[in-house]
């Protein structure tokens, strides 16, 4: 069925016809100038402190991060998460240029396929476009270079986020998306397929007792590549982890 036939049938069910030449005008004009919504302050931080907002929301929704100095770092810091987690060497992974120009050969025991996931894969490497700060989602545009599969069938998701792909609110992302390959019929991009992603998946619908993995992984893990030269600052992991490393230190907060 044609976009004017779809178009057609939903005027024939509201009872009207076409919008008159004013409405028409105000509507063009919505679409062409993408006017902003609103951006909730908690983004609106220093660098350093609009990062360490990301992860800390990946760590609420039940996400995990791993920040790694560079793209070189990413075979070990894959390899020993899936030793950590009990699962096996085998990743499905997004035939992205930024994974697929890693040198691997660090990780003999690795095995890789750049590929769409199928309903056997249990662990994918996915390419995330951006991240978004105020709520620590993770935006992922459908590319023939980032499969939507690969977000979707295997129980456990790695995504490689970059630093500097960090945005602090989501219109900034929507701005950046249009900006990244414009055309005269949309004055933007869109993929046919965009996913926000917020930690694993879960549902309580079920006498309101969370599961996890209720409609994609149950599990998320972010590789955070450090590529940019702005201070850092601790995740509450991070702290955690220095503090009981450290004998007689404080606890952490939360500890």
């Amino acid at each position: 069925m044609s976009k004017d036939a779809i178009l057609g049938a939903i005027r024939r069910g509201l009872k009207r016809g076409p919008l008159p030449a004013d409405q028409q005008a105000m509507l063009a004009g919505r679409i062409a100038t993408h006017p902003r919504h609103l951006i909730p302050a908690r983004s609106r931080l220093p660098r350093p402190e609009q990062i360490a907002l990301f992860i800390r929301n990946v760590e609420k929704e039940f996400g995990t991060v791993e920040r790694v100095p560079d793209h070189a770092a990413i075979p070990a810091a894959v390899a020993d998460y899936l030793a950590a987690q009990n699962l096996p060497s085998r990743v499905v992974m997004a035939p992205h240029p930024d994974l697929t120009g890693i040198d691997w050969s660090t990780r003999p025991m690795l095995e890789r396929e750049a590929r769409r996931a199928e309903a056997s894969d249990a662990v994918s490497l996915q390419h995330a476009w951006a991240g978004i700060a105020e709520t620590g989602t993770l935006v992922l545009p459908s590319a023939a270079e980032r499969p939507t599969t690969l977000n979707l069938l295997p129980d456990t998701e790695i995504a490689v986020l970059r630093a500097s792909d960090v945005v602090g609110a989501y219109e900034e992302a929507w701005d950046r998306l249009r900006a990244g390959a414009p055309d005269a019929l949309t004055g933007g991009f869109m993929p046919r397929n965009i996913m926000l992603v917020t930690g694993p998946s879960r549902s309580a619908d079920i006498e309101q007792t969370l599961e996890l993995g209720a409609h994609g992984p149950r599990r998320l893990h972010i590789l955070l590549v450090e590529d940019e030269p702005a201070p850092r600052m601790e995740s509450p992991a991070e702290a955690r982890a220095e503090a009981t490393t450290q004998p007689g230190a404080p606890a952490a907060p939360g500890d």
